[in-house]
């Protein structure tokens, strides 16, 4: 039996995050939409794919690093926009952008982070991605997005899967954003008591614990459920992809579109705005349940924009074997999401930097045993 000192493996950081953080944040983190199916699914179609391995093959030196926008990447795996990423770790945005920066690869905020683009930009001295969403409020968008260009954010990511909410039950369950009786917030409060380490850093040392990007908008907003109900308020079901000529006109560097899990959408992205990126992605399972895993919706997307456009995967990436297993299916690079936001809750920087160490030796042995030594080379015969 282990002696379970210290975390190695993303599911890991999930165990510790689990211990570590009160269960409504937890759950928030954790937790997928409906029945969960897909947030599963997600994982386990990873777990079906097989590496093809080979052997007595010159695997002396590899080579785990990407290109991508003319940047190189120590591993083709970013950090995906995590909302509410600063209750999980006393400012817990800045602290994953620097770990990022250190590791070699891009950290994107998203709108609803904790730390504002301000606060991220002060922080780091390389330049990170920002996530907006569909919003009505395009006064406000826009000036969103003159903030991450004046802080030097080279890439929009722009998420167009959240026309409406989807229902997160856990979150129904343990009383987010709704009314509770008082003995059920008692419960909570209790739940919240016990979590000492968290008290200390987060709710007393990592304040303002608001939506950074946000205050502006509700500027005497008196909790979360007032940014919530804006963001809800907000998001718009009525625009179309006509729409995103907007998007270009107000955003003077790279696009990328989030949220595209099917080809005739991909080819429309392609038809109308040619993103400079796509994310095959369906919100980490978090929006429509049942639909297919992102890894199995990748390939038929590389077939659909061929090399027109650089494509990301994320949901589901838990190992370098998964962003192995990625790029042979047709990725040019990954984004993680619960991966980071485990390890920040576990051990803040140091653990999303330990986290991203540890999958890039995993990419090096499911490199060395299929027979790649780049990166950059791997392709469908990787898979068994």
């Amino acid at each position: 039996m282990s002696l379970d000192l210290n975390p190695v493996s993303v599911s890991d950081y999930r165990e510790f995050a689990r211990r570590r953080l009160p269960t409504q944040l937890f759950d928030y983190m954790d937790g997928g939409s409906y029945a969960e199916k897909t947030l599963a699914d997600n994982v386990d179609a990873f777990a079906r794919l097989k590496l093809r391995q080979r052997v007595l093959r010159d695997v002396g030196s590899i080579d785990t690093r990407a290109e991508i926008f003319g940047e190189t990447w120590t591993i083709p795996a970013g950090l995906a926009p995590v909302g509410f990423a600063g209750m999980f770790a006393q400012r817990g945005e800045v602290q994953a952008a620097k770990a990022a920066e250190k590791f070699g690869v891009p950290f994107t905020l998203s709108t609803v982070g904790i730390c504002s683009i301000e606060e991220v930009a002060k922080a780091t001295t390389k330049p990170f991605w920002f996530q907006l969403y569909v919003i009505k409020d395009r006064g406000y968008a826009r000036e969103l997005m003159q903030r991450a260009h004046d802080a030097g954010c080279p890439v929009l990511v722009f998420t167009v899967d959240l026309a409406v909410l989807g229902a997160r039950y856990r979150d129904i369950r343990n009383g987010m954003n709704t009314a509770m009786s008082f003995g059920k917030r008692v419960k909570v409060a209790a739940d919240f008591a016990r979590r000492i380490h968290w008290l200390r850093h987060v709710a007393l040392g990592g304040r303002p614990l608001d939506f950074g990007n946000l205050r502006e908008a509700v500027p005497d907003a008196k909790g979360f459920g007032e940014f919530g109900m804006w963001v809800a308020k907000n998001l718009d079901p009525g625009m179309t992809w006509n729409d995103l000529e907007w998007v270009r006109e107000n955003w003077p560097g790279k696009i990328v579109i989030k949220g595209v899990m099917d080809r005739e959408d991909a080819r429309m992205a392609m038809n109308t705005l040619a993103p400079d990126g796509i994310v095959v992605s369906n919100h980490g399972g978090r929006q429509l349940d049942s639909t297919p895993a992102t890894i199995d919706a990748l390939p038929a997307i590389r077939e659909e924009v061929g090399d027109r456009t650089t494509l990301f995967l994320d949901g589901g990436v838990r190992s370098g074997l998964d962003v192995t297993k990625a790029m042979a299916q047709g990725a040019d690079a990954c984004l993680l999401g619960r991966a980071w936001a485990y390890a920040l809750a576990a051990r803040g920087e140091q653990g999303v930097s330990a986290m991203l160490a540890t999958m890039r030796q995993e990419m090096n042995v499911a490199m060395a045993l299929t027979g790649f030594t780049k990166a950059s080379e791997i392709d469908g015969s990787a898979i068994a």
